[in-house]
């Protein structure tokens, strides 16, 4: 096929972050197949046609089941909140569709095991949207270890760390575990985890230590729509509800290949606005890379005489043999946010064209083994005892 027809299910913050990926992957890279940005689809008619107009969406529907099941879509991207995931995704994929979904998989493990069995059974082709595999310098991170430049890891030190989420912020579905499944683990942790998994090239294979905490508990109630917002804009009551997910996350793990790897998340760290950050240690050196510096990547080559050894600064948008760099402006020149959602879409392209993508892009499989993390914590957090993934159920 020459173009794919798209159906975006969801108009909030990330359904802002797949349509300019959707409608800016074909300006950089050159794909074996064009999107077409043919409907999108949301609850609110008048706010979903502001959004259609402003980016470049040929239709609108308030019916997801329409959409995804019509004849006219060949890819359906869910950008919703996570409890709406699994319907969504097994509808389209038994529809004969591809399907693109925003993490975590579902909000619970069970819907994620739904999910992934739906995928194993089904024509079309899935990944999910765990963009920060394709920052600069994670996708080059992962490559210098393909390439054994740190060896046999040992190590890892994995953080996501936010500071937004004060008692200002009003009870949005973030904080419904019934929506969510989970808080600050399945919103952030989720992606440092498979972040980790994607560089290392290895796998959890059992959780120990984890602690879950509510840092605030009750939240004003709001009117309206916050869109899937992180500081939703909404009116407020003097009702207050309960905080049912955790703002605070710690645990620890052991990996496929040895090493232990230690992960932490919050919602009020201050001075961590968006801070998701891994740091890999290996028997040949190590690299670490945070977010807020998303182009930089830093290496330890310890192979060095111990006298002239330290920490070199690699800025990721000029190395050579960098996977997307022939694709962006010229050395130096800075990338944001918004380009791992396009590098992404890009190897989204390349799958549903039958080529390889440019780095692997993680599908339903993938998606639910870092679901099974997370529902290892949760198992962890509650029995206070080790948490084999090869147990959870």
């Amino acid at each position: 096929m020459d173009t794919v027809n798209i159906a975006l299910i969801g108009d909030g913050f990330m359904g802002r972050a797949h349509s300019n990926a959707w409608s800016q992957v074909g300006k950089f890279f050159d794909p074996p197949v064009r999107p077409v940005l043919h409907t999108v689809c949301a609850r609110e008619a008048d706010k979903l046609a502001r959004f259609a107009e402003r980016w470049g969406w040929q239709n609108t529907s308030t019916n997801w089941h329409d959409v995804v099941t019509s004849a006219d879509i060949d890819l359906v991207d869910i950008a919703t909140p996570n409890d709406t995931h699994a319907e969504i995704a097994i509808a389209a994929l038994k529809a004969g569709k591809h399907v693109a979904c925003e993490k975590p998989l579902a909000n619970t493990f069970y819907a994620a095991r739904q999910m992934r069995d739906a995928a194993r059974e089904a024509s079309g082709k899935t990944s999910t949207w765990l963009n920060y595999r394709r920052c600069p310098a994670v996708a080059y991170a992962y490559k210098l270890v393909e390439d054994g430049v740190l060896g046999d890891i040992t190590r890892v030190d994995a953080a996501y760390l936010q500071d937004w989420a004060d008692k200002t912020v009003p009870l949005i579905w973030r904080f419904d575990n019934e929506v969510a499944g989970s808080g600050t683990l399945g919103d952030l942790v989720a992606h440092v985890i498979d972040m980790a998994q994607f560089v290392t090239g290895e796998l959890i294979t059992e959780v120990a230590g984890a602690y879950l905490k509510t840092v605030i508990d009750q939240r004003e109630l709001q009117t309206g729509d916050a869109g899937g917002g992180i500081a939703a804009d909404t009116e407020r009551t003097a009702e207050r509800g309960k905080v049912t997910v955790d703002d605070t996350v710690a645990f620890t793990s052991l990996l496929s290949g040895g090493g232990v790897a230690t992960f932490q998340g919050a919602r009020q760290a201050w001075g961590n606005e968006n801070r998701n950050r891994l740091e890999v240690s290996g028997s040949k050196g190590a690299l670490r890379f945070d977010f807020e510096d998303m182009n930089v990547l830093w290496l330890y080559d310890a192979t060095r005489p111990r006298g002239v050894r330290g920490w070199t600064r690699i800025m990721c948008t000029h190395a050579p043999d960098h996977p997307y760099v022939d694709n962006w402006w010229p050395d130096a020149h800075l990338l944001g946010y918004e380009h791992t959602f396009v590098n992404q879409s890009y190897d989204v392209l390349l799958s549903l064209a039958g080529q390889e993508p440019t780095v692997p892009l993680p599908d339903f499989e993938d998606a639910f083994q870092t679901q099974g993390v997370l529902a290892a914590v949760q198992q962890c957090a509650e029995s206070r005892q080790v948490v084999p993934l090869a147990s959870v159920e």
